[in-house]
């Protein structure tokens, strides 16, 4: 029960950082899709999601915490970096590009340290 309240408590943190982010760059959220690219958006994010859904089951038979560490560490990588890549691109004279950067930076940070956090949760 203590790991699920942990991951609920993650997920506000994360929204309230994009909240706070956006109203400091003064930035009115839009979507990607409601822009000429929405297209390549479209395409980009299933060729993402396809490529590592077949790759997901070779990670979980490996059995190793370190590899499925990478695996979600690449995964939001390459997922929020793509975002912020067509943010940039798509949405002109928006500074929403370094709010999703910023959230992409703080995500990594908190998978490559979930097993201290767990960790301390537990103890």
């Amino acid at each position: 029960m203590k790991y699920v309240v942990f991951l609920i408590v993650l997920l506000i943190l994360m929204l309230l950082i994009e909240k706070l982010t956006n109203k400091i760059l003064g930035v009115q959220k839009k979507k990607v899709s409601e822009t000429p690219g929405k297209i390549i958006d479209r395409w980009g994010r299933g060729i993402i999601l396809v490529i590592f859904l077949s790759a997901l089951w070779f990670v979980i038979t490996n059995d190793s915490d370190k590899i499925l560490k990478l695996f979600w560490m690449t995964y939001l990588a390459l997922l929020l970096g793509f975002q912020a890549i067509m943010e940039f691109i798509y949405i002109k004279d928006s500074k929403q590009y370094i709010s999703t950067t910023i959230l992409l930076i703080l995500g990594l940070i908190i998978i490559y340290n979930i097993e201290f956090l767990l960790g301390w949760i537990s103890s």
